[in-house]
């Protein structure tokens, strides 16, 4: 079966359910907050929310969609940065959960003609009970399933942001791959992390096209499917994946640039550039081969796009052929011994070259390339040209005048000794912004935060701010400072006369002091409530919190 039978078999088996078909919407998506469109429901959020949907309360559609998160892993046999998904969603109570099961397994085992693997459900834990009755449900349909009850980390959906609709999921996996996932929608949790039962239960569906094609066409990855151009080998493969996300992502108005979704768009480009060097015609081909396949499935989005696509990846291609050269023999000139953060920033942002590009060579040589230091490094000069663009001082705060801010910058003092109490004294600064609105702190720690250390950290800085501490600015010679330990933001030069701002407890046990530009308030007890909004990654090795007072 071929994938475009494959499509039309999905959005057919919905509508005799009576879903509504709706078209794919763009890559670029209407949320701010987020850079791509990464899942189906993306466009039919607010109708969860209690907006009314176009479409009723029933839809199905096929989605594309941008990843890039797992970008090294590109050539694997199931991970690309472009990808389709399968999805039906209902809302107000449209659909049970038995329903949901009951077509997800007809339409795996009937009209797939496939063999599950296993089911997975959600376990339960001391916050949510165990999901039995999806567990009921598939024992109802076959009793011979192999059920497993996963963690919330793996089966338990949202929210996305600090509050909003959740729930649990099941997934259906075939040859040890997760193909179908069921979202339900019957929680909200709010922001003080309590969840209550919905009124209004939601269904939430995804099942990537490519993955299943991969079940239904009996081929072992999904460069063997008809999506593909049967790329052999992994760097045939990288290209193939690359210049398919570069055609959707031009026909929808992006160009290469440094920031944003250009920068998504001209790093996948240089990357198919840098491993097609093998095959001048290589990235030409696929360019091809996507027009050909995909023309007649997003007939209104491929309409008369050719030659301005091909002139974007061919105009980019072209310029950082001209650079790849050089960039390679200054990195010959600096891989006498392992490449630091700043070796790798540097060969960015003067040749051109690609972060993993310069890690994947230097491991050719035996080498190691400080990837994370560099993205920490690009993340620095990304505050430090907003700080010179927009007027702002040292410590990344706008609007320096505003008392808000002002009691934000202390606060932002405040949340990093919290960190280091918390999560370790190894935790570093490795970027920040202020707005009157919200600080924002970018830290070094691999992993992402437990909700019990969150409300650690929230404890701990609001602790500080009830005691009513007084912060304390000193003017000393940078060296005097640096040996008393004082933090310092990244990648700052700072003058042989500083500032330091310190806070001690009622016991005269200093719990921050840091160089720094200020102003800052004068007690802690001007604060008010100090709140983690959200915490996420920022890049490899880097988290990044959002925190507001109140």
């Amino acid at each position: 079966m071929k994938s475009n039978d494959i499509r039309e078999k999905f959005l057919t088996f919905m509508e005799s359910k009576g879903h509504t078909r709706a078209p794919s919407s763009s890559l670029i998506p209407t949320d701010p907050s987020v850079l791509f469109t990464t899942a189906g429901m993306q466009q039919f959020k607010p109708y969860y929310m209690g907006e009314k949907s176009p479409y009723g309360d029933m839809a199905t559609s096929v989605q594309k969609c941008m990843r890039t998160s797992d970008i090294d892993e590109i050539g694997d046999a199931t991970h690309l940065t472009f990808f389709e998904m399968l999805g039906n969603f209902a809302f107000n109570n449209a659909v049970s959960k038995r329903q949901a099961i009951e077509w997800g397994h007809e339409f795996i085992t009937s009209e797939m003609k496939l063999k599950i693997d296993y089911i997975t459900i959600f376990g339960g834990d001391d916050i949510t009970a165990r999901d039995s009755e999806s567990e009921d449900i598939w024992k109802s349909i076959d009793a011979s399933l192999d059920i497993r009850p996963e963690g919330r980390d793996d089966v338990f959906w949202g929210p996305t942001g600090d509050e909003g609709p959740c729930g649990p999921t099941t997934e259906i996996y075939i040859d040890g791959v997760e193909i179908w996932n069921i979202v339900f929608n019957e929680y909200y949790c709010d922001k003080e992390k309590n969840y209550k039962k919905l009124e209004n239960f939601g269904i939430d569906t995804g099942m990537g096209l490519e993955r299943l094609a991969v079940a239904v066409q009996g081929v072992n990855n999904v460069f063997e499917t008809d999506l593909f151009n049967n790329e052999l080998d992994k760097e045939d493969r990288i290209v193939a994946d690359h210049v398919r996300s570069a055609v959707f992502l031009a026909i929808d108005g992006v160009h290469p640039s440094n920031t944003g979704q250009g920068y998504i768009l001209r790093r996948l480009i240089r990357r198919a550039v840098f491993y097609s060097q093998k095959n001048d015609t290589l990235i030409k081909d696929n360019i091809d081969f996507v027009w050909n396949k995909f023309s007649d499935v997003y007939e209104k989005d491929f309409a008369g796009d050719y030659e301005t696509v091909v002139e974007v990846i061919e105009k980019e291609k072209k310029n950082f052929e001209s650079t790849l050269d050089r960039a390679v023999r200054e990195f010959e000139k600096r891989s006498a011994s392992d490449l630091s953060g700043k070796d790798v920033f540097e060969l960015f942002t003067t040749y051109g070259m690609p972060f993993e590009m310069t890690r994947e060579l230097a491991h050719g040589k035996g080498l190691e390339a400080d990837v994370d230091g560099a993205y920490s490094e690009f993340e620095q000069h990304k505050e430090l040209s907003k700080t010179a663009s927009a007027g702002k001082f040292k410590g990344g705060m706008s609007d320096a005048g505003d008392p808000q801010v002002t009691k934000l910058h202390t606060a932002h003092h405040l949340l990093l000794a919290a960190l280091q109490q918390v999560l370790g004294q190894d935790v570093k600064q490795r970027g920040s912004n202020i707005t009157s609105e919200r600080l924002r702190i970018d830290f070094n720690f691999d992993r992402k935060m437990t909700d019990d250390e969150k409300q650690q950290v929230n404890d701990l800085v609001n602790g500080w701010i009830a005691e009513g501490l007084p912060v304390i600015k000193k003017t000393m010679p940078k060296d005097e400072a640096e040996a008393l330990g004082a933090e310092m933001e990244f990648g700052v030069k700072y003058p042989d006369t500083v500032d330091v701002y310190f806070i001690e407890n009622k016991n005269g046990e200093i719990i921050s002091k840091e160089f720094c530009g200020g102003p800052h308030i004068t007690n802690t007890s001007e604060l008010g409530t100090f709140r983690i909004k959200k915490e996420e990654s920022s890049s490899a090795g880097v988290r990044r919190i959002k925190a507001v007072l109140e």
